[in-house]
């Protein structure tokens, strides 16, 4: 007779040992072909959409393309002849002032080309409700339909050649005694701060532009005589009422629009080495900066742009002749250039329909973009003994202290393309008193009625390849690069003093320097 004795319970080491020896005996199972294809393939996708974010949002960052061998051999140029540094072309003839800056990314190509097109193309009056286009709210009072009627192959205007004939890039700003609120001119009452010449369909001009001249003779030091035309503005119709006695106006020319980026590149601190508004180191000449209101940024900046230095950065000078030349609202601008005493204007069907403003913030980028890059043409006969000697003379009879010739470019700006560039504008960018006979007694913020900005002169031999005529000076008044400087007075009028005691020849070298810039 057998017993059963009942079978003692493992012990928790005996149980523990048993587990693992289960799970050893476990097979285990090797990566399936599947899970590995989707790795790679994971890996795969993840290196192409790094790559390709690289090249659509890293890359471009830079300014630069993939045609590195562009920039190789713009630098393989002689330095001097790199007036936009990197941003120089040496395609010369009808294109000169309209090249795009070599090698840029397609993503900065694009808005290069966009911003060309909103450029060249004619506004029309607003569209019916319920209508939209790229190009409608012009007016109702303007001066040109198009940045193209007055900057025309983004060159320089001349004021009319003949009587009776229409006004093509020259306008006139219009002001009283007094400022606005942050200290610039102070608009007029019923004219606000532009004379319109031009209108929409049924409404009324603001003015008429009538232009006389008067002889203003002189002699050179050898006794060759010259004589000048001084215009002499008048403005037979006013629509909208009198002017009145105190109404200031200044006429303005359309400058060409080469190397506007680099400009908005140079850093205030570069401008301002250069300032020396007391004349402290008794050269005769007294450079001083304006300090404007940035509509912008909403604080007081340096003035880069305009005759007078009058606005600080690119985009405020694109969109201030929007609204005051074309009439058409834009970001900075949304109200249209009306005055209170212009019913009809304000009243007028506006080209506004799905977005706040006429000219959108898309277009406004285009734009901006588009004369970032617009490069600057290259200096030629660098070599060529009188242009040497117009170099040398130029340099010894002081004109060199207006007109610098280099400045490198800061790393504010918000394309880094235009970053650390050296660059030979031949300007100091600052306000001087060029004398009474250039005057326009108009003050616009620390600008008064004798100060002008001193223009660039790079591209200046171009003008005439581009736009056919020789026409210099805030409106135009000198025929030709000799006129220009006869013209200067104030601070200059020791510089000219002394180009009026040189040889004939000597003179003419200097042209020759100028026109090879």
């Amino acid at each position: 007779m057998s017993t059963d004795v009942p079978k003692a319970m493992n012990s928790p080491q005996e149980a523990a040992a048993t587990d693992i020896k289960t799970h050893s005996e476990t097979p285990i199972r090797k990566p399936s072909w599947v899970l590995i294809s989707g790795l790679i393939l994971l890996a795969i996708s993840l290196a192409v959409l790094a790559y390709t974010y690289y090249q659509s949002k890293i890359k471009p960052l830079s300014g630069y393309g993939d045609d590195m061998a562009a920039i190789d051999e713009i630098n393989s140029h002689d330095p001097r002849a790199l007036s936009g540094g990197d941003l120089t072309h040496f395609m010369f003839g009808d294109i000169s002032f309209e090249t795009e800056a070599a090698n840029l990314p397609w993503q900065l190509s694009k808005l290069f080309d966009d911003g060309d097109g909103v450029f060249e193309r004619p506004f029309s009056e607003a569209l019916e409700s319920g209508f939209r286009s790229d190009a409608d709210g012009l007016g109702p009072l303007f001066n040109q339909e198009s940045c193209e009627g007055c900057h025309i192959a983004d060159g320089r205007a001349a004021p009319p050649m003949e009587p009776g004939q229409p006004l093509e890039g020259l306008l006139f700003r219009v002001s009283i005694p007094g400022t606005d609120p942050h200290g610039g001119p102070k608009p007029h009452p019923v004219y606000g701060g532009q004379l319109a010449d031009k209108s929409i369909p049924g409404h009324l001009p603001e003015v008429s532009v009538k232009i006389d001249h008067r002889d203003v003779v002189g002699y050179y030091a050898d006794g060759t005589q010259y004589t000048l035309k001084a215009p002499v503005y008048s403005f037979p119709d006013q629509n909208y009422g009198p002017l009145g006695e105190d109404a200031m106006t200044s006429p303005r020319i359309a400058p060409f629009m080469i190397g506007m980026g680099l400009i908005d590149a140079i850093t205030e601190a570069s401008m301002l080495e250069y300032a020396d508004p007391d004349d402290n180191n008794g050269d005769g000449i007294s450079g001083k900066a304006n300090r404007v209101w940035s509509i912008e940024f909403k604080k007081y900046m340096l003035g880069k742009y305009g005759w007078k230095a009058e606005t600080p950065t690119l985009n405020h000078q694109g969109m201030d002749a929007a609204v005051n030349d074309m009439g058409v609202t834009n970001p900075l601008f949304p109200m249209e250039n009306c005055t209170a005493h212009q019913a009809e204007c304000k009243a007028a069907r506006s080209g506004i329909t799905d977005a706040p403003t006429e000219l959108t913030v898309a277009q406004m980028d285009m734009v901006t973009t588009y004369l970032e890059f617009l490069a600057v043409p290259g200096r030629d006969y660098l070599d060529h003994p009188e242009v040497q000697r117009g170099e040398q003379l130029f340099n010894e009879i002081g004109c060199e202290s207006c007109h610098r010739s280099t400045f490198v470019t800061g790393t504010e700006q918000r394309q880094k393309r235009l970053h650390n560039q050296t660059i030979h504008p031949y300007s100091d960018f600052l306000l001087h008193d060029m004398g009474p006979g250039l005057a326009d007694h108009r003050p616009s913020f620390d600008a008064d009625g004798y100060e002008w900005r001193t223009p660039p002169l790079w591209g200046i031999g171009m003008i005439e390849q581009v736009n056919g005529h020789t026409r210099l000076l805030h409106d135009g008044r000198a025929r030709n690069l000799e006129e220009a400087i006869l013209w200067h007075g104030g601070e200059a009028e020791a510089v000219k003093q002394r180009f009026k005691e040189l040889a004939a020849s000597d003179r003419e070298s200097i042209i020759k320097f100028l026109k090879s810039l």
